[in-house]
C-alpha cells in the first residue's frame, strides 16, 4: 500500500512538474510573440529621468535628431527627459505616415508651454471636434476672403507699396528687415482677420507683432524645452513668466478689437474672419444649440494662431530669400534679368509666375534651405499603431522631423547647398518635388498654404524688382552668415542689408 501511495505522490508530482514546465514555455513563448508583434522603435539608451537630454543641443535639437536617425533608422525613440517622442525622419517615411496613416498620426501633442498658448482652443493646438470646426470655419473664410484669388492678390499688392515705401527711407543705409517684414506679412492677415490693415506707427500693431515674434522665439528656447520635460518644477521660469504676460497682453488687445467689431456688426455684410465668426455664434446662440464651438476662447485663439503663424513664417521665409540674394549676388542677378525680361516697369502679378521659373524655384529653394519649421508642431498618435514594423501605442508624442525631408540626401542632389536648380529641370522650367514638404502634410499640413505662397511669391518680386540687396558696406557676401537664430520657427541670425534702389 505505501509503494502504491509513493507511485501516485510522484505521479501528481511529475504532472504538476509537467504542468509548471508547460505554464513556463507558454509565457516565454507569449513573450517572445508579444515582444515581436510589439516591437518598438529603437533609440539612444536614455537615463532615468533625464533621459537623452545629456546628448541633445536644446538650441538646434533637430540637428541633434537629424544625427540620431543616421545611426537608429527612420523611425527611432527619444526621450526629451522623462517624455517619450517618437522621431519620423526622411522624406518617404515622413510622408508615409502623415499622409498614409494620416488619422493614426494626426493628433496634435500639446505640450505645456503649447497648452498656455491656447487651453486646447483653437486651431494650432487643440483637437478633437472643437479642432475640426475652428479649421473647417477658417479654411471655409479664407477662402471666402480671397485666399489665392484676385482678391488676397490686390490685398497684397496694396501692402507691397507701404512696405517698399518703409525700405526706401533707409535710402540704401543697412538695416535689419525684421521689422518691415513682419508688419507686411501682419498686415495681409489682419486685413482678412479684421477687415482692415494697420499703420505700422501704430502702437497697438506694434506691440502685437513684437510680442508675438517674442513668444515664438521664446518657445524655442532650452528654458522652456526644459519647462515642457517638468512642467511642475519649472514653471517658475523667468522665460515662460514672458510668454505668460505677452499671452495676456495680447488676449486683452485682441479681445478689445473684437469688441470694437461687434459694436459696430452689420449682420448683412462680413468684413473679415471674426464678422463672419460673430455672426455665426450670434445664428447659433438664437438657435440654443447646445455645446457650440463658436465661443469666445475659440475666436480670441483662433485670431492669436492665424496672425502668429500668418505673421512669422512668411516674413522668416522672405528675410532668408533676402538674405540669400545679398549671399549669392549671382543669383540675384539672375531674378533681376527674369524680372526685366518677363515683366519690365510695370506691376508684378500672380499670373506672371507661370512666366519666371527661375524666380519660383528661388522661393522654393528658399523655403527648402530656410527650412523655418524644423521639427514641425509635434503630432500625437490617435491610437494604437504598428508603422514599419514598430509599435507605436496611443498617445505617443510625434516628432515628423521636416528638416530632414528638406535635406533627405536621397531627394536632393545637393542638400546643404542653396541651388534652385533643385526645381528647374534641363530646360530651365520649373519642376515640383515630391519631397518638398515646407509646409508638412496631412490633415494638420498648413492651412494658409494658398495665401502664404501668394504673399512669397508677390512681396519677392516687388522687392527683387525696385531693389539690389547688398551687404552693409565693409562687409563681403563671403562673410554673412547662414548660421539660423534660435526660436519655434528658424530665422536668420541678426543682421542688416542694404536695399539699393535700381531706378
Amino acid at each position: 500500500m505505501l509503494q502504491a501511495l509513493f507511485q501516485s505522490t510522484a505521479s501528481v508530482s511529475l504532472l504538476a512538474a509537467s504542468v509548471v514546465l508547460l505554464l513556463v514555455l507558454h509565457l516565454l513563448y507569449s513573450s517572445f510573440t508579444s515582444k515581436e508583434k510589439r516591437r518598438e522603435p529603437p533609440g539612444p539608451t536614455s537615463l532615468p529621468l533625464l533621459g537623452n537630454l545629456l546628448q541633445i543641443d536644446l538650441k538646434r535639437p533637430h540637428v541633434t535628431l537629424c544625427e540620431l536617425s543616421k545611426k537608429y533608422g527612420s523611425v527611432f525613440t527619444v526621450y526629451f527627459g522623462p517624455n517619450k517622442m517618437v522621431v519620423l525622419a526622411g522624406y518617404k517615411t515622413v510622408k508615409e505616415a502623415l499622409v498614409g496613416y494620416a488619422e493614426e498620426f494626426g493628433d496634435r501633442d500639446i505640450s505645456p508651454i503649447l497648452y498656455d498658448f491656447g487651453q486646447g482652443h483653437g486651431i494650432l493646438f487643440a483637437n478633437g471636434d472643437s479642432w475640426k470646426e475652428m479649421r473647417r470655419f477658417a479654411l471655409t473664410t479664407l477662402r471666402d476672403f480671397g485666399m489665392g484669388t484676385r482678391v488676397a492678390e490686390g490685398k497684397i499688392l496694396e501692402e507691397c507699396g507701404h512696405l517698399i515705401q518703409m525700405f526706401e527711407e533707409h535710402k540704401g543705409r543697412p538695416f535689419d528687415t525684421s521689422c518691415p517684414m513682419n508688419y507686411a506679412t501682419s498686415n495681409i492677415i489682419s486685413s482678412i482677420v479684421y477687415g482692415s490693415r494697420f499703420e505700422y506707427s501704430d502702437p497697438l500693431f506694434i506691440n502685437l507683432v513684437r510680442r508675438i515674434n517674442e513668444n515664438i522665439r521664446y518657445v524655442g528656447s532650452a528654458p522652456i524645452h526644459l519647462f515642457n520635460m517638468f512642467p511642475k518644477l519649472l514653471g517658475w521660469i523667468k522665460t515662460r513668466q514672458l510668454i505668460l504676460k505677452n499671452l495676456e497682453l495680447t488676449v486683452s488687445d485682441v479681445k478689445d478689437l473684437i469688441k470694437h467689431l461687434k459694436e459696430t456688426l452689420n449682420s448683412d455684410l462680413c468684413r473679415g474672419l471674426v464678422d463672419c465668426f460673430l455672426i455665426r455664434k450670434q445664428k447659433e446662440d438664437d438657435s440654443c444649440v447646445k455645446d457650440t464651438h463658436y465661443n469666445e476662447q475659440n475666436l480670441i485663439y483662433t485670431i492669436g494662431n492665424l496672425f502668429g503663424a500668418g505673421t512669422d513664417t512668411s516674413a522668416t521665409t522672405l528675410r532668408w530669400g533676402l538674405l540669400f540674394m545679398a549671399k549669392y549676388p549671382h543669383i540675384q542677378d539672375l531674378v533681376h534679368e527674369e524680372l526685366n525680361r518677363v515683366v519690365g516697369s510695370r506691376q508684378v502679378r500672380v499670373e506672371d509666375r507661370k512666366n519666371m521659373p527661375y524666380i519660383d524655384a528661388v522661393i522654393h529653394e528658399t523655403q527648402r534651405l530656410g527650412n523655418i519649421t524644423p521639427m514641425a508642431v509635434p503630432h500625437k498618435t490617435s491610437r494604437d499603431v504598428t508603422f514599419q514594423g514598430y509599435f507605436i501605442k496611443k498617445g505617443t508624442s510625434v516628432i515628423p522631423l521636416i528638416a530632414s525631408v528638406l535635406t533627405d540626401e536621397s531627394e536632393w542632389e545637393t542638400p546643404h547647398t542653396f541651388n534652385p536648380s533643385h526645381f528647374l529641370d534641363k530646360d530651365g522650367k520649373f519642376v515640383r518635388r515630391e519631397a518638398f514638404m515646407a509646409f508638412s502634410a496631412g490633415r494638420r499640413m498648413c492651412l494658409g498654404e494658398g495665401l502664404a505662397k501668394m504673399e512669397l511669391f508677390l512681396f519677392f518680386t516687388s522687392l527683387l524688382q525696385r531693389f539690389r540687396f547688398t551687404p552693409a558696406p565693409g562687409v563681403r557676401e563671403d562673410d554673412l552668415d547662414l548660421t539660423p537664430a534660435v526660436g519655434f520657427t528658424i530665422g536668420p541670425s541678426p543682421h542688416k542689408l542694404c536695399a539699393v534702389c535700381r531706378y
